[in-house]
């Protein structure tokens, strides 16, 4: 695109103000811009219009009449209720602290030292990223409870409960952690540990006065996401919670127990205002951070410390038992013949077809919705992010994109589906026909995940050199030929990454999808969760461990792909450079 500038004559002032000159907008402009709105629309449908009817709904009573704020004094006046309020934020509060600290000393390890096997261990630390969040549940039922391998180590306590929450939550959350502390670890400037050796300050010292500020906003990051990931989880405490309510377990007995849509949007906004907050506070602290990046900063060579080494090898390997040890004993329990009386080693649980549990369609049903999301939600996030960036002006549209594109990151999955039952299946909705269909979980799974990634393709293009769009413009070529040639081919490596975390994470959901499903579109995770419920937990570890097997080997093929398209990407770069 030319940039072709008029002169504004009707802006000038008599009192000989300099005028203002405004670009003229072309038709391929035009066109960007409209297709920019088309976004905002399909954001405005698939978030904002669903999470206001939420709000409304709240303050509604079952005939439509509005009621103020007597919904939220009926909840809080019910003992039963506000406690699981008050569970929610102890259980998040607790479990936060216990995994912020773990992960930290796990990415310091992996960052900081010279232990062996730092690569094996980052990798290692991913794994809870493939299984859904009920998984761990089911193997410390294995391990700790009536009948566990372990169950001398409660000292006749009960995993099912806090304690079971706590311990499954920190399995869930741990790998979040450890990515985002690990990437404000590696940002640290050798330059302040030289200052640091030149004045003479020890160890203890220099961690305290130069490791912990340099890191401090990452860390902080991390726990509010980890508290917002503990605090709307459905999946630990549906399963080993027993009768320790909290706010997730609560919202679906509310709509799927007693039908109480009223009490249920409630519950849903009482969710959805701590991720709120702490999506706030995340994007402040995000901000620092970066503010706090030099382009001189030289990075940092850890150097051999034996003693160090070998303790944070020690604590690692650790940490490494507790996750291998929660994955190997829910693939132990899914390959037993009866647990504990018949250990017999059998692959009968994974004959999905011979056990009364809608055989393999519920897979083939994720797996569906697995690539269809990673393939539309991959191409809808890229082509926004690149309008997003890549349109002149405009700035109102763009900012309030952007932040439509941010909120489904502060949206709980039980909110986000909540609200679609009230927007999607209005009679007077005409787009109430996706509603009971695979579509309608393909659109809630992208709007879901869409937050993290849209910022992986804002940044992949924001590395973008702008000279590109520039020389197209000059030799006249065609926005959308410049984008499928140039732009898309320098940003395939972020592409593959959105639509692999679209594929893995559309597997593993339960929490966005529970209230939309239909016995046509069972999900893989949403038949386990059942399963269990029905007391067959080896054949709901089984249906865990295929959802595992399954991103585990999608995960290893983009790997392989990616090794062999890297040389081949860096030449292309080259030669278009």
């Amino acid at each position: 695109m030319a940039d072709t500038f008029a002169f504004d004559r009707a802006s000038a002032r008599k009192d000989d103000t300099p005028a203002k000159i405004r670009p003229i907008v072309g038709r391929e402009e035009w066109g960007m811009r409209a297709g920019l709105g088309l976004l905002a629309l399909y954001l405005a449908i698939t978030i904002a219009i669903p999470l206001f009817l939420l709000l409304r709904k709240s303050v509604e009573d079952a005939d439509g009449n509005f009621v103020g704020h007597a919904n939220f004094a009926k909840y809080f006046a019910d003992p039963a209720l506000s406690l699981s309020f008050e569970n929610s934020f102890f259980i998040s509060i607790l479990g936060t602290a216990i995994t912020l600290a773990l992960a930290f000393w796990y990415a310091y390890a992996i960052t900081r030292t010279c232990m062996p096997a730092r690569g094996f261990f980052k990798a290692l630390a991913l794994i809870p990223l493939l299984a859904p969040s009920l998984l761990p549940g089911l193997a410390l039922v294995y391990l700790f409870g009536n009948q566990g391998v372990f169950k001398g180590v409660m000292m006749g306590g009960s995993i099912y409960g806090p304690v079971g929450i706590i311990i499954g939550e920190v399995f869930f959350a741990f790998p979040h952690a450890v990515l985002i502390i690990t990437t404000a670890l590696g940002m640290a400037d050798q330059r302040l540990y030289e200052a640091a050796a030149a004045m003479r300050a020890g160890p203890v010292r220099t961690f305290f006065t130069v490791t912990l500020p340099g890191c401090r906003y990452g860390v902080m990051s991390a726990g509010f996401v980890i508290f917002t990931l503990i605090f709307t989880d459905f999946g630990v405490p549906k399963v080993i919670g027993g009768s320790y309510d909290v706010l997730a377990t609560d919202i679906y007995q509310q709509v799927i127990g007693q039908f109480n849509f009223q009490m249920g949007a409630v519950i849903g906004l009482l969710l959805l205002a701590p991720a709120v907050l702490s999506f706030a506070a995340d994007r402040i602290t995000t901000r620092r951070q970066q503010s706090m990046v030099s382009s001189r900063a030289v990075p940092l060579e850890p150097k051999p410390r034996p003693a160090v080494d070998r303790a944070c090898f020690v604590f690692v390997l650790a940490i490494a038992v507790f996750l291998l040890g929660v994955m190997g004993m829910a693939a132990f329990g899914s390959i037993v013949k009866f647990w504990p009386y018949n250990l017999t080693l059998t692959l009968e649980h994974y004959d999905f077809g011979k056990l009364g549990t809608d055989g393999w369609n519920p897979f083939w049903n994720s797996l569906k919705l697995s690539v269809f999301t990673a393939v539309f939600g991959t191409a809808i996030v890229f082509t926004g992010a690149y309008l997003v960036e890549k349109i002149r002006g405009f700035g109102i549209a763009r900012s309030a994109v952007h932040l439509l594109a941010m909120l489904p990151l502060a949206t709980p999955g039980l909110v986000l589906g909540l609200s679609y039952i009230f927007f999607f299946n209005s009679p007077s909705n005409p787009f109430n026909f996706i509603y009971a269909t695979l579509v309608i979980l393909i659109v809630n799974t992208i709007t879901h995940f869409y937050t993290v990634c849209h910022l992986t393709a804002v940044t992949a293009l924001k590395q973008l050199d702008a000279e590109f769009e520039a020389v197209s413009a000059s030799l006249k070529v065609p926005v959308w030929r410049t984008f499928l040639r140039v732009t898309v081919p320098v940003c395939l490596p972020a592409i593959l990454d959105i639509a692999i975390y679209y594929f893995v994470n559309a597997m593993t959901t339960v929490s966005a999808v529970i209230f939309i499903y239909t016995g046509t579109t069972k999900l893989m995770a949403i038949n386990a969760l059942n399963t269990d419920d029905a007391g067959n937990s080896a054949a709901a570890c089984a249906m865990g461990m295929t959802i595992v097997l399954t991103c585990a080997l999608v995960r290893g093929l983009h790997a392989l792909a990616g090794r062999t398209f890297l040389a081949r990407h860096q030449d292309w770069r080259h030669r278009v450079a």
